[in-house]
């Protein structure tokens, strides 16, 4: 079985600054694609920023220049630094990553999430 734990999480204020970080354990032979995403109440889960196994990235346009991610294949960890938060960055953040097993399958998984709020 393969787990992804978010942290890093928590409260701050306007214009500061967090960082999320997610590990992926379990019986994993390789990490493919890792991205991640939030939830807002009453909104629908977004991506909001990938980075595949060689490390291109890709961002929404709402943290373009503001957020980047990154990963650490020898920890099975993917990062997301946010800088300049604003209140409307508030959300449960969730980290996913395409992960083969020791059994060669594929499959999508998905971390428990981590609160992020932004107050003015």
């Amino acid at each position: 079985q393969v787990q992804l734990v978010e942290s890093g999480g928590g409260l701050v204020q306007a214009g500061r600054s967090l960082r999320l970080s997610c590990a992926a354990s379990g019986s994993i032979l390789s990490i493919d694609n890792m991205g991640w995403y939030r939830q807002a109440p009453g909104n629908e889960r977004e991506l909001v920023a990938g980075i595949t196994s060689g490390g291109s990235t890709s961002y929404a346009d709402s943290v373009k220049g503001r957020f980047t991610i990154s990963r650490d294949n020898a920890k099975n960890t993917v990062n997301l630094q946010m800088n300049s938060l604003k209140p409307e960055d508030t959300a449960v953040y969730y980290c996913n990553a395409l992960i083969i097993t020791s059994d060669l399958k594929w499959q999508g998984y998905w971390g428990q999430g981590t609160q992020v709020t932004v107050s003015s």
